[in-house]
């Protein structure tokens, strides 16, 4: 549970695996804490005046009628901008920095309705791929082109398997239609479009299975792309390495 001042007004929020995702919750706490107070200070102001009313008004001189407009105004922006750049900072964080040198390399591939997730093998390079190619009844969901000596080590799963404690770095991409790569426990999401490459970095902090959902209507099927993410220890995963013939 995430300790909050007032333990019985808490906003629960799904389990947090990542290294980013504390960041990420205070800052929603935050607003919906300034939210609260902002609709109760308003709230106070509305009584206030209608029990307070007088039949006629005073006149008030020009500098405090100028103050008591601009200044709760001015409050605000200075309050919304604050927000806006801390909000910024923290998405600039994952997504304009890269990821370091040494992270996992995992390729993750939307296609309806299903998500594959492709490692390179102890070359730590990905093979070339060809549309052309695709042929999921034939045990190669992703084209891959077994001309190009890079992609014979390569494996694909349906699970996104990764070890606590190490940066990942994933390459996101899509066959056919926009789709919406989401893990709410990491606090990830991220769109995979057709024809590009978007990378997205990340550290899983804790061992688990988690859901991986699709965020974007992507067809008839939409409700059913759904796949795992397994968090396990690093020996657990050299293991699962080893069992797929590529140890590293």
């Amino acid at each position: 549970m995430h300790s909050q001042p007032i333990a019985l007004l808490q906003w629960p929020l799904p389990p947090d695996a990542s290294q980013h995702g504390p960041a990420l919750d205070h800052h929603l706490y935050l607003n919906l804490w300034i939210a609260l107070a902002l609709l109760a200070l308003a709230h106070l102001i509305l009584f206030a005046g209608l029990i307070l009313r007088r039949r006629a008004a005073p006149h008030k001189a020009p500098r405090r009628q100028a103050l008591i407009e601009y200044l709760p105004l001015l409050a605000i922006t200075l309050l919304f901008a604050f927000l806006g750049i801390r909000a910024e900072r923290l998405w600039a964080a994952t997504r304009y920095s890269g990821a370091d040198l040494s992270a996992l390399q995992v390729e993750v591939t939307g296609v309806q309705f299903a998500w594959y997730f492709r490692y390179p093998g102890p070359d730590y390079a990905f093979g070339r791929t060809n549309p052309a190619l695709v042929e999921p009844g034939a045990g190669n969901p992703l084209g891959l082109d077994p001309a190009d000596p890079r992609g014979a080590d390569d494996f694909v799963s349906s699970t996104l398997v990764l070890p606590a404690n190490r940066e990942v770095d994933l390459h996101l991409h899509a066959q056919d239609v926009i789709h919406g790569f989401s893990v709410p426990a990491l606090r990830i999401k991220q769109n995979a479009v057709p024809g590009q490459d978007i990378h997205i970095h990340f550290t899983p902090t804790t061992p688990g299975t988690y859901a991986i959902l699709c965020t974007q209507l992507c067809g008839s099927g939409h409700y059913r792309m759904t796949a795992n993410l397994q968090v396990v220890t690093p020996g657990e995963f050299q293991q699962w390495l080893t069992e797929h013939g590529a140890p590293r």
